[in-house]
């Protein structure tokens, strides 16, 4: 439709060319058609707080409603509604959210605990918190914690370092304490839990030798010689003695890297630590395997809320686990072997 005007009265003219037929099943397209209730957007939330994708989202309420046709939405709005709504919190407002929510959860039982520093732009600086659950398992099962910060930086550049069945101590420092080879961590652990045997993940150290080492001539055959050194050395002399031939033999007498780990031997040596409880571990492989369970729960791009609740939910799920297996030992007969007495009696 066009509009003119002439000095005494307007004029309106259809041109119908310019125009399209209604066509009523594609109505429900137009956006002036879409919205999204109260219920729908609060659906959203949650399962945006529970890690759910946006597509996994929207197939939830396609199955409810019984198919596309039966919503009066698409998946691009509950896209936008995330992106808008839900992920769209500064870093300043998403601390002060943070730090509500670890309050609450201190209220709600005083076994929580938590520290939680803020830059002068009252963004996160640092945080940490221990469950209640984790600070009793530590009184049963703390004699060996390892530390890792190899887990995902998250969307804010804040590095997740995950304390494996750790807590606040309650004053008690871990006899054993297993970390990546770090000089910084080193220096704390020296000043702040002096009492406690630290050791290098020799997982990480022999990981990095490959990219240390790559320069040389021969670094495939350096590579495997010094995996023979640290694994097959069965006493501190054969081990000085097998360091040092290695090192001649391949004119690697004044490389750094290797002169520093060999100061500091007597932290990922197994020779130098193994009269010591690590209850059979070398390495932060059960970092790992906590690791590849978070990765259930948690994404790079969770935000801090979600992270700390989901990271609340995993625990859960662990207890719920061990709660079930519990069960099903308490209730469940092995059945004999033989007819013997003897066995009965076990």
């Amino acid at each position: 439709m066009l509009q003119n005007f002439t000095r005494t009265t307007p004029r309106l003219q259809f041109m119908l060319h310019h125009s399209h037929h209604c066509c009523l099943t594609q109505a429900e397209m137009l956006k002036q058609h879409r919205e999204l209730s109260m219920s729908v957007r609060r659906t959203i939330e949650n399962n945006e707080e529970a890690s759910i994708r946006p597509s996994k989202i929207f197939q939830s309420f396609v199955a409810a409603a019984g198919g596309h046709r039966e919503l009066n939405f698409i998946e691009k709005d509950v896209r936008n509604y995330i992106t808008r709504e839900v992920r769209n919190i500064s870093e300043q407002e998403y601390a002060k959210e943070f730090g509500k929510y670890l309050l609450r959860m201190k209220e709600k039982n005083q076994n929580f605990f938590f520290e939680l520093e803020l830059e002068d732009d009252q963004s996160i600086k640092l945080a940490f918190w221990a469950d209640a659950r984790s600070r009793a398992a530590f009184e049963y099962f703390g004699d060996v914690i390892p530390f890792d910060t190899t887990y995902n930086t998250n969307k804010y550049n804040l590095v997740c370092g995950s304390f494996v069945g750790v807590n606040h101590h309650g004053g008690n420092a871990p006899k054993g304490f297993l970390t990546d080879q770090c000089a910084s961590i080193k220096r704390a652990i020296e000043a702040c839990m002096p009492t406690t045997i630290h050791r290098w993940c020799i997982w990480h150290i022999t990981k990095k030798i490959p990219s240390k080492l790559n320069g040389n001539k021969g670094h495939a055959k350096i590579e495997q010689e010094l995996s023979q050194v640290v694994w097959n050395s069965h006493s501190k002399d054969s081990f000085d003695r097998n360091w040092n031939d290695f090192l001649l033999n391949f004119d690697l007498v004044d490389n750094k890297w290797l002169s520093d780990l060999y100061e500091d031997r007597h932290i990922w040596i197994s020779i130098y630590l193994d009269h010591h409880f690590w209850a059979r571990m070398k390495s932060a492989q059960r970092s790992e395997s906590i690791h590849s369970f978070f990765n259930k729960f948690i994404t790079r791009n969770s935000s801090l809320i979600q992270f700390v609740k989901q990271y609340d939910n995993c625990l859960g799920s662990r207890e719920q686990a061990e709660r079930e297996s519990d069960a099903a030992d308490f209730h469940t007969v092995i059945p004999y072997a033989t007819k013997s007495s003897i066995e009965a009696q076990f």
